[in-house]
């Protein structure tokens, strides 16, 4: 077996509000997604998304099941989004090549039965995915940057100019329930994600990237007058509940990845939150 797994239950905010900064790290921060010829990550009961990465280097790696499924194969009852944060590579789905260049993604439906993920010729292949239940088949399909839906928000001044990039979302690709997207910030904007907000109706993961060695991610999280926070570096996940705010604040500027499951596809669903009223 090459692929792992592990569980994290949710957890209700009164008893976060108890954690301290170890606790939170290890109910929340996914630090080590990214293991060599391995499929890593995490299935949240918070809307039983997996979240994790994928890295062959010697060998091409299939998506195998997992046993917290109970399932045939790993995409019997699930969808998968793909996006690549490395080298150029090839993901096979039921036996057809899929080039995805960097910051590319891939969506693909219930019951496809075979996925392979292949090294690269040209660098580190590092995929990261997100994984929800789905109801329905949906077709394969590739997004590159040219296909996704832009929004460009924020400002320099207030250091949160940044452009969203749409990329698994209903306006674009057909899904059950899985949204993704990736959002890159311009030099000298370190704010995401402000002002924050929450949405009840569905959770998140953040993926943070394209951060510097000695660079840091301030993500903050938590209820709006009960906020903490967690410290990250490159190639880091972290799971926001459905009650959680979503924010971060970096020391240089980055690129982030987020993915959404829930209970519907609107991503103009979100309660916001002034600056202001946050404690």
């Amino acid at each position: 077996m090459h692929t792992n797994i592990v569980t994290r239950h949710a957890s209700h905010p009164d008893d976060v509000k108890g954690y301290d900064t170890q606790k939170l790290r290890d109910h929340f921060l996914l630090e080590n997604i990214f293991q060599e010829d391995q499929i890593t990550g995490v299935y949240t009961t918070f809307d039983r998304l997996i979240v994790g990465g994928i890295a062959p280097v010697n060998k091409a790696l299939e998506l195998e099941t997992v046993d917290q499924l109970k399932a045939e194969y790993f995409l019997e009852r699930r969808e998968l989004g793909i996006i690549n944060v490395g080298a150029p590579t090839l993901v096979t789905v039921d036996g057809t090549d899929h080039k995805l260049n960097t910051k590319e993604a891939l969506y693909i439906g219930r019951g496809v039965k075979e996925v392979v993920f292949n090294p690269s010729a040209e660098g580190k292949t590092l995929l990261y995915f997100n994984s929800a239940p789905a109801h329905k088949a949906y077709p394969t399909k590739k997004v590159g940057l040219e296909d996704a839906e832009k929004v460009e928000l924020g400002s320099l001044e207030n250091s949160n100019h940044r452009v969203i990039n749409k990329l698994i979302v209903n306006s674009v690709v057909e899904s059950c329930q899985l949204q993704m997207g990736m959002t890159e910030l311009k030099p000298g904007s370190v704010w995401n994600t402000m002002p924050a907000h929450t949405h009840d109706r569905r959770m998140e993961a953040y993926f943070y990237f394209d951060l510097a060695e000695d660079a840091t991610v301030c993500h903050y999280m938590g209820q709006p007058q009960e906020t903490r926070h967690i410290w990250m570096t490159n190639h880091q996940a972290v799971i926001s509940p459905a009650w959680s705010i979503h924010a971060g604040s970096g020391t240089s500027n980055y690129t982030f990845i987020w993915g959404m499951a829930g209970e519907n596809l609107d991503y103009g669903d979100m309660d916001k939150v002034a600056p202001v009223d946050m404690k």
